[in-house]
């Protein structure tokens, strides 16, 4: 057990060693990718204010426009998270839920939720859109 302690000990101060080094060698170069991961992070805000007010001019309110922009987030980065999880719920249905049956059960629930997640967020700017322009009168 102390042996374990130990070398552990050992390895932990070893890879401190050589974190702080690199720190210190690594300083020049580190800024200059700040700088450039700092222009593209202004580069991506300001393409997101310019989208957001794109949404705002087109619904007419900076309530409804801002609503917009996230449904239109939401309808994007919905797509692969669902298929994803349609994914892990078919490897629970058709592979392990071979042997087991409640991870059968398990993984077609799965799928039917994530399909079911998938269509609401599909349909949601739609409808959203809908009531804006006919709703609002």
């Amino acid at each position: 057990m102390k042996k374990a302690i130990i070398i552990t000990t050992i390895i932990l101060i070893i890879i401190g060693l050589f974190v702080c080094v690199g720190n210190n060698v690594y300083a020049a170069e580190e800024r200059a990718i700040d700088n450039q991961t700092e222009s593209q992070l202004v580069e991506i805000k300001e393409n997101t204010a310019k989208s957001i007010e794109d949404y705002q001019e087109k619904y007419g309110s900076d309530a409804y426009g801002m609503v917009a922009y996230i449904l239109n987030l939401v309808r994007i980065y919905s797509i692969p998270l669902c298929f994803l999880g349609i994914a892990i719920g078919a490897i629970h249905q058709y592979v392990i839920g071979i042997r087991k049956l409640d991870t059968l059960e398990k993984g077609m629930g799965l799928i039917v939720t994530f399909i079911t997640i998938l269509i609401i967020c599909q349909i949601l700017p739609l409808a959203f859109a809908v009531f804006v322009k006919f709703g609002r009168g």
